[in-house]
């Protein structure tokens, strides 16, 4: 597990790198995506982009590994998300080179 806590919120960090954006809608996106920090729970917060000014508040509603629904994704693995809230035409699908959209944020608090 490589999940990093953040002193100051007391929530720990995750990441997921943007492959492919696959419907976009005003309130909602659909995307395969890699957990680059983790693992990210479903219901975790992402509030920004990295390396970007734009301003997200998207929820991780589902994650979508083989066709079936999960509760989590480990780091290195890929997966189908969707993607709820505020600033989801900020996302973007990777184009050709070493350079892809990372979104970071948080998991919900433990239940």
């Amino acid at each position: 597990m490589t999940e990093h806590a953040n002193p100051d919120k007391h929530a720990v960090e995750v990441e997921l790198q943007i492959d492919q954006v696959t419907v976009v809608t005003a309130t909602e996106a659909t995307a395969t995506v890699r957990c680059t920090l983790g693992p990210v729970r479903r219901g975790a917060r992402f509030d920004r982009i990295r390396d970007a000014v734009e301003a997200i508040d998207l929820e991780l509603t589902q994650i979508l590994t083989y066709h079936r629904s999960v509760e989590e994704l480990d780091p290195v693995h890929t997966a189908l998300v969707t993607l709820r809230g505020r600033g989801v035409r900020h996302l973007t699908s990777a184009t050709p080179g070493p350079r892809r959209q990372i979104i970071q944020g948080t998991n919900p608090p433990p239940s």
